[in-house]
């Protein structure tokens, strides 16, 4: 039986003794639908901006080109006068069914453009020679590293203290101090790509910045128990990974700012308990119990910012999917599965990799199927227990610094706990690299991901040749041949976060964690992956003068594609990764054609292709 730790109570599931595993997978959707009551709570408590008549009327009328833009928008009169303004326009109409010209009056009555809730900010420790920039021995890439580095302000937002003021006509949330954002459709903070914009405006010298970006984290922390996926209120009830932890190690090292760090202990002890209490699996493996974490959401409804997206994947399912179920009407089992689909929706939003094969469990139980058969909240993601283990491991630090002893001894051995669970649960010895767990067929997906590795990252092993086995896992895999980055998987599934796209965080972590290891090999293939990624965001910036979210594998400097939304511009977190490693490597990354593509790894993969025969 496998328990789920809901944070307050243990539930048991049925496992799929005794069925086939497509009658399994539609018990489990009937049995969560069950627990959690008819239906989930929605994603936030607005009527306007996350559920109700006026935004399915809006979002369905598609005035915009992106939904996110609807919900972006700020009111101009209150909430209670708008919605009654409403419920008067609709009675005129048939079924209440507005007609658009009638809509678009309204809108323009009661809405403004989004966008007005912020105003550029000019970061005041911005200095136009950061020292960084002397470490860069290639004179085309030192001039591109002082283009990024001017960037940050062009990315520089304040919101407006209206905001703080009358809260109840915007969508945004209030956080007190200016922040960088990752640019584009993405206006406001968002969680994790923040993690690299700290550690890129760190090596730009921009303490200030950073830490102002923290204590929003914080800030939100104290506020909500958590850390929304984003700085909006349609993402109050999802997080994405949990990073905050990690930034405040980054600006501790930058700083040795020890009162700082002292302030943040207590909330980051809270965030770390959120995770535990409201994202923890407890599962026996040959008779052990062990605790991983997972993404989860309950809330219902489409996600607000890509409603009509929602809604047109839920018009795939059909009372074909409800052959087995017998305890309920067929219309309430639809009506549950839609709203479970949209809470894996928003779980997958919630691992920061919307979207992914990665998530996708077919009516068979296999890591395959289509977007509709997304169910992030039942896999145990490598990389985010990878992340929990690094975060125990620098709790544990922290407190020892503070002279917290005896709770850096609990954070320690739940570094242990977390380690041993891992290699019982997600650690793969034939194939050297850890899976990710499927709840539901209780076996790994052993397909690749660039996630496979991020205990290499986190240094969550307990010993070294797991580290080194890792490294002939990668070079076998196939994901080395490519000339402008390692994919995200190898998979076309046409979602954004599968081949051929290459993500920065990625990139970064595979790069951090090869570099960290001991072998001479490691290091090399650490080296030229960043000579590889760095190549790549120059080329691009050369021909379009921008950086971008994501990039193509497979063309030099082509942005990435895919997904819900189209490609976009800026980019914090790619911003940041360009110039961690721009300092890391600098003295030896060069713009030349002959350090880029496949002729840098081909005695790797030629090694590794030896050792297969």
């Amino acid at each position: 039986m496998l328990r789920i730790n809901d944070g307050s109570d243990r539930v048991e599931l049925p496992g799929s003794s005794g069925l086939d595993m497509r009658t399994s997978v539609l018990c489990w959707l009937l049995s969560l639908s069950a627990f959690t009551g008819a239906s989930l709570p929605p994603p936030c408590d607005s009527q306007i901006y996350c559920y109700g008549a006026i935004l399915d009327h809006m979002q369905r009328a598609k005035f915009f080109t992106d939904d996110k833009h609807f919900v972006d928008m700020k009111l101009n009169s209150p909430p209670d006068l708008v919605l009654s303004s409403f419920h008067n326009l609709s009675t005129e109409f048939l079924n209440s069914m507005v007609p658009p010209a009638k809509l678009q009056e309204f809108l323009d009555q009661y809405f403004e453009e989004p966008g007005t809730e912020l105003e550029p900010w000019a970061p005041p420790d911005w200095n136009a020679q950061p020292e960084f920039l002397t470490g860069i021995a290639d004179d085309k890439l030192r001039e591109w590293a002082g283009q990024i580095h001017n960037l940050w302000n062009s990315l520089g937002r304040k919101i407006r203290s209206d905001v703080k003021d009358h809260p109840e006509l915007y969508s945004l949330i209030y956080t007190p101090h200016p922040v960088v954002v990752p640019g584009g459709r993405f206006r406001e903070l968002y969680y994790w790509d923040s993690y690299w914009v700290i550690n890129g405006l760190l090596v730009s010298g921009m303490t200030s910045t950073a830490r102002g970006m923290i204590q929003n984290f914080l800030y939100l922390v104290s506020r909500y128990g958590f850390i929304p996926n984003g700085g909006r209120v349609y993402y109050e009830r999802r997080s994405q990974p949990p990073f905050l932890t990690l930034m405040v190690e980054s600006y501790f090292k930058a700083t040795n700012d020890t009162e700082f760090l002292r302030a943040a202990l207590p909330v980051l002890k809270d965030e770390y308990e959120f995770w535990m209490q409201n994202r923890s699996v407890a599962l026996d493996v040959a008779g052990a119990e062990h605790r991983l974490n997972r993404f989860h959401v309950e809330a219902g409804l489409p996600r607000p910012e890509s409603y009509t997206d929602d809604l047109e994947l839920a018009e795939g399912l059909s009372e074909d999917s409800l052959t087995h179920a017998q305890s309920v009407s067929s219309n309430e089992q639809l009506m549950g599965l839609r709203d479970q689909l949209w809470a894996e929706l928003k779980a997958g939003a919630e691992s920061g990799w919307d979207f992914t094969s990665r998530w996708y469990i077919d009516a068979e139980g296999h890591n395959g199927g289509a977007l509709k058969d997304t169910r992030t909240s039942q896999i145990l993601p490598v990389d985010l227990n990878a992340l929990m283990c690094r975060t125990e491991r620098t709790l544990a630090s922290f407190c020892r610094l503070l002279g917290e002893d005896e709770l850096a001894a609990v954070y320690q051995q739940a570094t242990a706990r977390r380690v041993e669970a891992m290699e019982a649960v997600l650690w793969d010895p034939e194939r050297g690299a850890w899976f990710d767990y499927s709840l539901l067929s209780k076996s790994k997906h052993l397909e690749f991901y660039a996630s496979n590795l991020a205990p290499v990252w986190a240094q969550c092993f307990s010993l070294p040749e797991m580290g080194e086995r890792a490294v002939q896992y990668l070079k076998e895999s196939g994901a080395l041949k490519f000339p402008n980055g390692v994919p995200t998987s190898l998979r076309e599934s046409g979602q954004q976060w599968d081949y051929p796209n290459a993500w920065p965080p990625l990139q970064h972590m595979l790069i951090e964690g090869l570099s960290q290891l001991p072998s001479g090999e490691a290091k090399q293939l650490a080296l030229d992956l960043a000579q590889r990624w760095i190549r790549t965001n120059w080329r691009a910036y050369m021909q379009h003068e921008a950086m971008f979210e994501k990039y193509d594998v497979n063309g030099d400097g082509k942005p990435g594609g895919g997904g819900e939304y189209e490609v976009q511009l800026g980019f914090g977190w790619t911003n940041g990764v360009a110039l961690q490693l721009l300092q890391q490597y600098g003295a030896s990354l060069t713009s030349a054609a002959s350090r880029s593509g496949c002729d840098l790894l081909l005695p790797l993969v030629f090694t590794a292709a030896v050792a297969l025969r």
